[in-house]
């Protein structure tokens, strides 16, 4: 991604699910009622950020190219989860949720993967399981967070359990493609690298 599209893009959807953000907590819209905006005005932004300061934070004072494509894949699966509820689609398209679980891992690890693979030394099936198994505990750790603002004071309860287990599901299926995009791409650029030199 160009030094000059990159940061645009990804302050692009920084901006717009911040937003977002801002009209589901204040605006008092029915399809927000419920669904933890003020929870997610201060998660959110934060947990976007998370990654391109602990990536800033390992190679400050390097001369390293910024990899603003993986941080916008990153970011992507929370203006996508945003995006949702403001079109109300959670509430009126039933697929919604398990097309969003699915789509926002396989988003969210291809850009981790991104991050991880130039550092990874295993083979690319290591890589691959490393990536999965950091989507699964990912998706674990989201379904606790669903579990703490929603499921806990009974908003959400009917059908919980197998709410939970099919978004770790699908969760974790987004994982793998993520993580078998990332090996085949990271085998072709190392394949790229050594027929260089």
């Amino acid at each position: 991604m160009s030094r000059t599209w990159g940061p645009v893009l990804a302050a692009t959807v920084l901006a717009l699910t911040v937003l977002q953000l801002l009209v589901g907590t204040y605006a008092g819209l029915e399809q927000f009622d419920g669904k933890g905006f003020g929870y997610r005005l201060v998660g959110y932004p934060a947990l976007m950020l998370v990654v391109p300061v602990i990536w800033w934070w390992i190679h400050r004072g390097r001369d390293v190219p910024v990899p603003w494509g993986a941080f916008a894949l990153v970011m992507a699966p929370f203006l996508v989860d945003v995006s949702g509820n403001t079109l109300n689609l959670y509430d009126t398209f039933d697929p919604w949720d398990n097309i969003n679980h699915f789509a926002n891992w396989w988003l969210l690890l291809w850009g981790l993967g991104l991050l991880i693979a130039p550092a990874f030394t295993g083979s690319r099936w290591t890589l691959a399981l490393a990536i999965v198994g950091l989507g699964a505990a990912l998706a674990i750790g989201w379904e606790i967070g669903e579990w703490y603002t929603f499921i806990r004071r009974g908003t959400e309860l009917e059908g919980a359990y197998e709410d939970t287990l099919s978004d770790e599901l699908l969760g974790t299926l987004g994982a793998a493609c993520a993580a078998l995009l990332v090996a085949r791409l990271h085998v072709k650029k190392v394949a790229a690298a050594h027929s260089v030199v």
